[in-house]
């Protein structure tokens, strides 16, 4: 159950406890060596309405001249005219197992100085891995999320119209290298630790193992391995996808995360807080400096000055006390902070002094 309280202008979303909801080893772990590979081209984006790169870059020019060669077409570098191309940089990433024919989609973002990549179309462009090789290759329109409109100080903009995407634009050349399945698979948890490894081992031997003879084994927080049974030896597949279906009780550490730019605080369920008082205050001191003028009579001796007078106030809240008594839940302290008027820098202040205290047993994280 999750309940949102709202604080000052903050967003402040406490997940309350609950019983503890199993998941599928799909959803914390993966196979060992089973892995997206990033690709990267250098491009080039043709049809633009005038927002391309101007004479300013040079490598757009050099690589127009290079393609027009190629296809026969030889041109001086400097009777072309750039401002409807423009030079990009592209990207994809090559899920495991992709074979030959395939499809992915490609993102293409502005190297140069062009202001719009709308309505442009990105020509064949090969995507290389990190060991050099040629896995994929991109060609396609080019789509924006976002617009650019106007000239000048006359001009509005809506998101990054440099950077674009192509929709399966890209199709696969080779199928990538990826891992064998063989007499042991090895699980790699997204979040290694402890109890979720050893409660991973014990619901795959409870599911697949016999008596006397456990198939799955935690060797550290990070990897359980797991022997495959003699039945499911000409079927690898079938045993990687029971093995995915198979439920775990995963372990979650208590965690409080604090974003002081968009202003939201999450706690988890798991946090618990000791008995602990808190005594939440202001003190203001104003200190003001008039300078009134001295005006004496006319016809008199004396002289115009000026006499400084100084006014010190000083105002101070009354404390609120706030005690958390044994048991307290995260809903508590959602509710306490907020009965005590806290705003958003009293709660990180609060939290953090807290966690010092020792009264928070969570993690704290400033994002």
């Amino acid at each position: 159950m999750i309940r949102k309280l709202t604080l000052s202008g903050w967003v402040l979303i406490a997940a309350l406890a609950t019983a503890p909801a199993a998941v599928r080893v799909k959803e914390l772990a993966s196979l060992e060596g089973v892995r997206d590979n990033q690709l990267i081209g250098y491009g080039i984006v043709v049809g633009l309405a005038g927002t391309g790169d101007r004479r300013q870059t040079v490598f757009p020019v050099q690589s127009l001249t290079n393609l027009l060669q190629r296809m026969g077409v030889t041109v001086p570098p400097t009777a072309i005219s750039i401002k409807n191309t423009a030079a990009v940089m592209v990207t994809a990433t090559l899920p495991p197992f992709s074979q030959s024919g395939s499809r992915i989609d490609v993102t293409a973002a502005s190297m140069g100085d062009a202001s719009n990549l709308q309505g442009g179309l990105l020509i064949l462009t090969s995507l290389r891995a990190a060991n050099g090789e040629v896995y994929a290759v991109a060609q396609g329109p080019v789509v924006t999320g976002g617009f650019s409109a106007g000239k000048g100080g006359n001009s509005q903009g809506v998101n990054h119209p440099t950077v674009g995407r192509v929709a399966g634009g890209a199709l696969v050349e080779r199928t990538p290298p990826s891992v064998t399945p063989s007499s042991v698979v090895k699980l790699q948890l997204r979040r290694p630790d402890f109890i979720t490894a050893s409660r991973m081992a014990e619901a795959l031997n409870k599911r697949f193992g016999t008596e006397g003879a456990q198939v799955a084994q935690a060797e550290n927080p990070a990897v359980v391995a797991v022997a495959v049974p003699a039945s499911y030896r000409t079927r690898q597949v079938d045993f990687i996808a029971a093995i995915e279906s198979v439920s775990v009780d995963a372990d979650r550490i208590g965690k409080i995360v604090i974003n002081e730019r968009t202003g939201t605080i999450v706690l988890g369920r798991d946090v618990r807080i000791a008995p602990m008082a808190v005594l939440h205050g202001n003190l203001s001191v104003e200190i003001q400096t008039s300078f009134p003028v001295s005006q004496p009579s006319a016809l008199s001796d004396g002289k115009t000055t000026v006499v400084p007078e100084v006014t010190v106030t000083t105002k101070e809240e009354k404390a609120r006390n706030v005690v958390l008594k044994e048991g307290a839940t995260v809903e508590d302290l959602v509710k306490a902070l907020v009965s005590i008027g806290s705003s958003p820098r009293d709660v990180i202040s609060i939290l953090q002094n807290l966690r010092a205290a020792g009264a928070i047993e969570a993690e704290l994280e400033l994002i």
